[in-house]
């Protein structure tokens, strides 16, 4: 297998990963609003991923730097032709990661309200924005034969991109609210369960949708596998969290992501980032790569890297395993 070739998967897989970790706690976030009562469950919330939140971005900026390094072209051509939608992205998480220090810094409860609000739109604009992004990256967009983006923001907004969002935000909204009743106990934990039954429901229409889309118009055999593979654990997930199987709804969950994600790369490849005007203008895994001792330095890198950062993440997951409920949070919360 051609290194260039190697290194699309593993770039896929880093978007598994960060979806997959990430996905979760914009879910929690999204959740802040849309399930906590008052003040002591938003805190209740917050801490389920308070530990982790940080450490699951790390994925994203690999994801990016991966990109750069192994696809120079591929990522100057995306960051440049969706320069405003990822900096709108990047600014969320900038504003979210100070509101989840700062919100706790002062007792007035209108500073806690404005840094509520800040995580609950910082959580879901990302969460619809990465779906648009990703929606645009399969469908195609217009580059020309200098591999330059030429078409303008609003190229951007089509059915099919905003389907994709759709589906990010709901499957990041379920996936979050199994994650909440796996870490949490008493009535947010039921509350959790079943929001999360009403989320699946709509995600799974959603998902349906948007996959059968994608699949009808750019799939193969191997996609239309990984297509299955998400609807089953899809459904699978949303059986789980009905019968109160929190662990296999979450697991499940994430494996409807990997297989979501796995769709989408497979449809891609061997592009990486399709043109809308002349397929020969495509940005391929060949034309857009780095030189072959370039994706060699970097593989020996991963090799060693990869498992100690998966080793070190692993153990924070298993340090702050336990459950936490109201009677965790102290009063001056």
């Amino acid at each position: 297998m051609e290194l260039h070739t190697v290194w699309f998967i593993l770039i896929a897989v880093l978007w598994t990963g960060y979806f997959f970790l990430e996905g979760f706690d914009f879910g929690v976030g999204v959740l802040t609003k849309l399930l906590a009562r008052d003040r002591v469950e938003k805190r209740v919330l917050i801490n389920t991923i308070g530990p982790v939140w940080d450490g699951n971005e790390v994925w994203l900026l690999t994801a990016g730097g991966a990109t750069f390094a192994a696809f120079p072209d591929w990522y100057a051509t995306l960051f440049s032709g969706f320069y405003l939608p990822l900096l709108v992205i990047l600014l969320c998480l900038i504003v979210r990661g100070v509101a989840f220090e700062y919100r706790a810094k002062r007792p007035e409860h209108r500073w806690q309200h404005n840094w509520e609000q800040a995580i609950f739109w910082t959580s879901l604009i990302p969460a619809a924005l990465w779906g648009v992004a990703f929606g645009n990256i399969v469908r195609g967009v217009e580059i020309d034969v200098s591999k330059e983006y030429v078409g303008g923001l609003f190229d951007l907004l089509n059915p099919y991109a905003l389907l994709g969002g759709a589906l990010t935000l709901t499957l990041f909204t379920f996936h979050g609210a199994v994650f909440t009743a796996l870490k949490t106990v008493g009535d947010i934990r039921a509350r959790a369960r079943k929001l999360a039954w009403n989320l699946g429901l709509l995600t799974a229409v959603v998902a349906l949708v948007f996959l059968t889309w994608t699949q009808t118009t750019r799939g193969d055999g191997t996609s239309m596998v990984a297509m299955g593979i998400a609807v089953a654990a899809l459904v699978g997930a949303i059986g789980a969290i009905k019968a109160g199987r929190e662990g296999w709804s979450f697991a499940l969950s994430g494996v409807t992501i990997a297989a979501a994600v796995a769709m989408l790369f497979l449809t891609l490849f061997p592009n990486v980032m399709p043109s809308s005007l002349d397929p020969a203008w495509s940005l391929t895994v060949t034309n857009a790569s780095s030189s072959p001792y370039t994706l060699k330095i970097m593989t020996w890198c991963a090799a060693v890297a990869t498992p100690l950062v998966l080793l070190y993440q692993g153990w924070t997951y298993w340090v702050f395993r336990k459950r936490i409920g109201t009677q965790h949070i102290a009063d001056a919360h």
